[in-house]
């Protein structure tokens, strides 16, 4: 038993049957001709499709090589500061020099991290953010307003073109009402 969708399918298909006159048709031979162009026509693309893929991959791979060569080319100069640092005679240098080359050393690592979209989370005395901070510990707060301020920051947290690369370890304050 044939359903009504069925029967206009066929009464569809014989009416283009007939509406093709015997010059619409094509010969044996154009026809295969015709597979064998479309058939060539589908591999080229195909070939293009996957050089275009492997393309893609290949420059996506040589943006990260290059984007990390900037970075650590910005890095070479904070290293070489580092090697001659390491290379000083300890007996000529005081424990202020050595806190003074350190904080030099850090700021020049710093600020070339900065071109890079580095940044210090910057913590105490702000809001505890679960998305920037990790509380590790409570400490009680003097007052209601200090409630849920960072009040110390354990291990500092850092940011890079706005994603966190680790959140900063932080004491929260906590009012208890008293």
């Amino acid at each position: 038993m044939t359903s009504d969708a069925q029967l206009g399918d066929a009464q569809a298909s014989d009416a283009a049957e007939d509406a093709m006159s015997p010059d619409d048709m094509m010969s044996p031979d154009a026809a295969q001709r015709e597979i064998s162009d479309l058939r060539d026509k589908h591999l080229r693309l195909a070939a293009e499709f996957d050089n275009f893929r492997r393309r893609a991959v290949k420059e996506r791979q040589e943006a990260g090589w290059r984007a990390q060569g900037e970075l650590v080319r910005g890095l070479l100069d904070v290293l070489d500061d580092i090697t001659r640092f390491a290379s000083v005679d300890p007996s000529t240098l005081d424990s202020k020099t050595v806190v003074d080359g350190i904080q030099l050393v850090e700021k020049k690592l710093h600020k070339s991290l900065a071109g890079h979209g580095f940044e210090v989370i910057d913590a105490t005395g702000k809001p505890f953010d679960p998305a920037l901070h990790e509380a590790v510990s409570t400490a009680p707060a003097a007052s209601p307003e200090e409630d849920g301020l960072v009040a110390v920051c354990f291990q500092a947290g850092y940011v890079i073109n706005g994603h966190v690369l680790r959140p900063a370890r932080v004491v929260v304050k906590q009012w208890n009402g008293n």
